[in-house]
Parts: structure tokens; sequence; C-alpha cells
């Protein structure tokens, strides 16, 4: 059997070939598909609806809030295309850790039938020893006007 000694896993090859633009992708879409972001993002726009309804001395942007409306606007631009850039890197993700999978797989079973055939091996060796030992104890305590005939023998020597 060979044991093949690579210290990373796959997932740590895999991210050693990303280039800056993907890296930038995933952690983009990590931070703005998390609660913290939208939590943040609610408490923002309360903010700024608030004070633009109270607001004493200036209303920047005064309901229907058009400023805020465009601020939306070029977030979802950026913000859908980066998302789409993440799903994309995850489904290469996944197909590069299928194809991992299958290679360990692969080895995998090609270990278990090596073993297989040693254990069916040894399996036959000890079942001859035993029928050597069976047939030798039978000379030892055979009667006179007995038989010589082995009463054991390995069943696939017929």
């Amino acid at each position: 059997m060979k044991a093949s000694c690579n210290p990373k896993t796959w997932h740590e090859n895999h991210v050693e070939t990303l280039t800056f633009g993907q890296l930038l992708a995933d952690k983009l879409a990590l931070v703005i598909g998390s609660w913290p972001f939208i939590v943040a993002q609610s408490i923002f726009i309360l903010i700024w609806i608030i004070l633009n309804v109270i607001g004493f001395i200036y209303h920047w942007d005064p309901y229907p809030f058009i400023l805020l409306n465009l601020l939306f606007s070029v977030l979802a631009a950026y913000a859908a295309p980066v998302i789409m850039i993440a799903q994309n890197r995850q489904a290469e993700r996944d197909r590069y850790q299928a194809s991992e999978d299958y290679k360990v797989n692969i080895e995998a079973k090609k270990e278990i039938e090596e073993l297989q055939i040693a254990l069916a091996r040894i399996e036959n060796n000890q079942l001859s020893d035993i029928l050597k030992v069976l047939n030798t104890l039978q000379k030892v305590n055979s009667r006179p006007g007995m038989s010589d005939q082995p009463v054991f023998s390995h069943p696939k020597q017929g």
C-alpha cells in the first residue's frame, strides 16, 4: 500500500490558486450576506430617515428620500455582481471538492481491494495449515483397519 503524504487539504490547495479579485468577491459576499451587515444597514436607514424627517437645521434628503434611493441603487448595482461572482466561486469550489473526493474514493477502493486479497490469502493459508494438523491428528489417532484416506480436505482443492 502506498501512503501519499500531502499535508495540505484540498481547500488549502484551492485557496492558493485564487486571484485577488476572487478573494475580494468572496470576502465582500461574506460581509454583505451577514446579519451584522443587515442590522447595520437597517440602523443606518433608520438614522437617515429620522435625521431628515426631524432635521431642525437642514433636510439634505427630504421625503421621498431620493438620495437614499440613489445610494440603494448604487449598492445594489455593485452588490449583485459581487454576489454572483461569489456564487460562481462556490460552484467552482464544489466541483473541485467533488473531484478531490472522487480521487480519494478511488484510492480507498484500491486499498480495500488490496486488503481483501491479502485477507483471502491469509485465510487460505491458515485453512490449509488447520487441515494438515487435523489430518495428522487423524493418522495419529487412527485405529488399525481403518482407511488412511484423509477425512478433511481443503474445499478449493477438490
